[in-house]
């Protein structure tokens, strides 16, 4: 039989036995649960299959085929790909080039996921010299098949090229860009269970360096070389067993090759492990916070481990400097990191466990604990009592670091990460690693808490000051800005307790500044930062701040200016730690408008709407006078405009649409013109034209098929019936053309409504995946405002493309007409707020009717 021939006739056989003998294996492991046999059983499985097919492929002698990687390690994950190396004695012919084609095709045709390479010896050594990743998977090479003195070549030859000091330089280097890529958290509500820090990879790295430095190949070897403690090395061995068995459960569970732990699969994970709800705790969370734990040990013996190997690998002479300042007898600096004096440091002055934070703070040019130091206070966290918590003494050192002009940030991470900060606030211990099942938080509570605490640090930094430039002008001139930290590490520590946590968290606060001798006024101020910091984003985001009332209420909320600074600078902080996506210009744009309209009102000035009407007013025909406008150019527009007009948009606003309008009053066709918005986000779009009951459903159509969202609408009709609207949209791609697409608008929504075609059907768009994780039960609330002028309509829904369109196309069946809308957008949840007005909302069934049909609008 010819070599083709041959291996046509292995190829059904080989791809029938690799299926039959990993469903074998699956169908054990969903049995026994046990990771190890089963990544062992895969890698068997396929070596037999790949030797079978190596043997009919007949290539010469001197060739072998070598697994590398996580493969040629000597396990196989169920859906991970197969690194191999086909090892060639000498170039290939074009006869063994012909085999080798044939040979990787089969190599596919059986259902595997190959990554190959074909080289020689001398290319290897070539390619693992130019490349660390190369490098890295020969390292953990292995013979599957074929000469095995070609195979002793390459490991003899890769042993004597191989450099361990630059090998360990490019592995941690590596590692902190991989680290950098998932900002340096193990706590993202989504981690990789396979490369996020703190998970398998960092663990490999551990192996990858010592393994090249020649000191170790398992964690049993590091512990018998003194690297570790044997009971170091049983933890490391239980957290790698445990993320292998995570692992093995998502690839089965979603049928792929899948590392990130994301919502979607977290329940039937958590399922596959016998965990139920319970507490009202979902089974995901205690799987996650299980992980999280699992992470946080990792995450420390990875910087321990990869010391000492370090100090190994460079040694250096190890002379010891007292530290100097309070602690100069219990801690030194050996070549700029922390030491402890003695080994047994913690024990006997257990005030040094956090004494050593202080000594960090107050000594910038440290890089950190050494690993010795490190290990000892690991182990030592248990000295944390309640007589220690009690201790005076302890607690100036604790308020010493929250007042530390340097480092505080370090200081608290490192405390969290070493169980410290959780042993010192009990509190603090039962949020770390908790999950917040919303759709716009994007880490766990306690990693939160460090973002705020980071944010309201950054504000305080120079080299920051581009960032948010308004925050660092505030909190320059904040008295006791350290109070502002306290508040940050209270504001959402009584999550997952059930009620209030901001109620929760208040007394917690309230608690911690009397114990800590912290005057009264000062407490006062953080029990109510702690209480309100949700207080200043619901009303910039969802109530009317040109109406007067709406001020003078937040006023009388905050009481003065250094509680409103605290709670702007607060509120910041908080919502750009929540997640990248859920900050943007025009919340910043509301929050900004909002403090500086209240301290006017808190500096005796009254929020009158006919100052703010002729301020506005002014400073709008100063702009326009610029604009080389006659003097009585606004005049035509002007008239046919109300006060609620000049209340809710800016001087820069009015200027820019009465230079656009001011020749256009009585206009018969539309008039679209845009800009790029004064706030640096997005476009600022105005329409103008006769009014028309489905308007504002057209210019919603029109925005949500352009993939355009609405941030922003403010609805006007002026005295002889025209309509003024103005929109703040944004898109992700529009930065690099925005005048085509300004262009693009102004004709193609101009076009659109002057044609009165019918309104298309609102289209059911589909849920994101969070969206579908976490579904938001909807919600509709109609209610007249305090007045009873209007009525202020507030929905709550899962977004979805078309969803405000829907919405409006129910408000233009029933005629309702709409005077402003505040689109607010949380990550994957909307909160709109609409003030409208219509006679269908004087008959109490036709509301109830409006709010039925809205709802199911909002439903998918």
């Amino acid at each position: 039989m010819g070599q083709a021939a041959l291996l046509d006739s292995s190829r059904t056989e080989l791809r029938q036995r690799l299926k039959a003998e990993r469903q074998v294996l699956i169908d054990a492991f969903h049995q026994d649960g046990k990771p190890e046999k089963l990544l062992r059983g895969l890698r068997t499985c396929v070596d037999g299959v790949l030797s079978s097919a190596w043997l009919a492929a007949g290539l010469p002698a001197n060739t072998a085929l070598v697994g590398v990687g996580g493969y040629g390690r000597g396990e196989l994950f169920p859906y991970s790909d197969v690194d191999l190396l086909i090892l060639l004695g000498q170039p290939a012919d074009h006869i063994t080039q012909t085999k080798l084609e044939a040979l990787v095709q089969l190599f596919w045709d059986l259902g595997l996921e190959i990554g190959h390479s074909i080289r020689t010896v001398d290319e290897c050594l070539v390619e693992s010299r130019a490349d660390i990743t190369v490098q890295t998977s020969l390292l953990e090479a292995r013979l599957v098949s074929g000469d095995p003195h070609l195979f002793d070549e390459l490991r003899k030859r890769y042993r004597a090229a191989l450099d361990p000091q630059a090998f360990f330089q490019a592995k941690t280097a590596e590692m902190r860009l991989r680290h950098a890529k998932y900002e340096y958290t193990a706590f993202a509500l989504e981690p990789n269970v396979k490369e996020s820090p703190g998970a398998l990879r960092d663990l490999q790295v551990i192996m990858w360096v010592a393994k090249a430095a020649g000191l170790a190949e398992s964690w049993s070897q590091l512990a018998r070389a003194k690297l570790i403690t044997r009971a170091e090395a049983r933890q490391l061995m239980e957290k790698e067993y445990a993320f292998k068995d995570i692992r093995v459960r998502l690839h089965l569970q979603t049928k792929r090759r899948e590392d990130r732990l994301v919502f979607d699969v977290q329940t039937a994970i958590a399922k596959t492990f016998g965990l139920e709800n319970a507490d009202g705790r979902r089974a995901s969370e205690f799987l996650m916070q299980r992980y999280y734990w699992a992470a946080k040990v990792v995450t420390q013996m990875n910087t321990i481990m990869l010391q000492n190997i370090e100090a190994q690998l460079f040694p250096r002479p190890c002379a010891a400097v007292p530290i100097g300042g309070d602690f100069n007898e219990h801690f030194n600096e050996v070549n700029g990191f922390i030491d402890i004096a003695d080994d047994d440091t913690f024990e006997r002055f257990p005030s040094t466990v956090l004494g050593i934070f202080v000594a960090m703070t107050e000594r910038p040019d440290i890089k950190g604990m050494t690993a010795r130091t490190m290990r000892a206070l690991w182990h030592a966290r248990n000295v944390i009592d309640e007589d220690f918590r009690a201790n005076a003494a302890n607690k100036a050192l604790f308020l010493r670091v929250l007042k530390a002009p340097n480092g505080l940030v370090h200081a608290l991470r490192r405390m969290n990460d070493m169980g410290v900060l959780g042993r010192y606030l009990p509190a603090f211990r039962s949020i770390t690693g908790q999950m917040q099942h919303d759709l716009f938080h994007v880490y766990t509570v306690d990693q939160h808490i460090m973002m705020v605490v980071r944010n309201l640090r950054r504000f305080t930094m120079p080299e920051h000051a581009h960032e948010y430039p308004f925050c660092s002008q505030l909190i320059a001139n904040f008295r006791d800005r350290w109070l502002l930290y306290v508040a940050a590490l209270f504001h959402d520590i009584a999550k997952g307790r059930g009620g209030d946590h901001s109620e929760l968290g208040m007394q917690d606060a309230a608690d911690f500044c009397r114990s800590h001798g912290i005057p009264e006024a000062d407490t006062e101020l953080v029990v109510f930062l702690v209480q309100q910091h949700l207080a200043m984003s619901t009303v910039a985001q969802k109530q009317d701040l040109s109406d007067p009332d709406v001020v003078q209420a937040f006023a009388a909320l905050v009481k003065d200016e250094r509680h409103l600074t605290a709670l702007y600078l607060l509120t910041v902080a908080d919502i750009r730690g929540t997640s990248p996506k859920v900050w943007n210009a025009w919340k910043a744009k509301l929050l900004e408008d909002l403090y500086k309209v209240t301290l006017r009102v808190l500096g005796g000035e009254p929020h009158s709407a006919d100052r703010e009407l002729r301020a506005r007013q002014k400073e709008a025909l100063a702009t326009l006078r610029l604009y080389g406008l006659q003097a009585d150019a606004h005049e035509a527009l002007w008239k046919q405009l109300d006060v609620a007009y000049f209340l809710r948009h800016d001087a820069s606003d009015i200027a820019w649409q009465t230079r656009a309008l001011h020749d256009k009053v009585d206009n018969d066709k539309p008039v679209v013109k845009a800009r790029l918005a004064p706030i640096g986000e997005g476009l600022q779009v105005a329409v103008y034209v006769k009014d028309q009951p489905d308007l504002f459903a057209r210019i919603c159509g029109y925005f949500e098929r352009k993939n355009f969202s609405i941030l922003d609408a403010k609805i006007h009709t002026t005295r002889h019936g025209y309509a003024l609207d103005s929109f703040l949209v944004t898109e992700e791609n529009f930065a690099g053309s925005y005048r085509d697409i300004i262009s693009l608008i102004e004709h193609e929504l101009c076009e659109q409504l002057a044609s009165q075609d019918a309104l298309a059907p609102p289209s059911r768009g589909r849920l994101s995946r969070l969206s579908r994780t976490f579904p938001v039960t909807p919600t509709v609330d109609l209610r007249p405002d305090e007045r009873g002028q209007f009525h202020v309509l507030s929905v709550a829904a899962n977004d979805r493309p078309g969803l405000l369109y829907a919405i409006a196309s129910v408000l233009t069946r029933y005629r309702i007409n709409l005077h402003t809308a505040k689109i607010m957008t949380l990550g994957e949840r909307v909160e709109d707020v609409f003030l409208i007005d219509g006679p269908a909302l004087n008959n109490p069934r036709t509301q109830v009717q409006l709010e039925t049909d809205l709802l199911d609008a909002l439903k998918i």
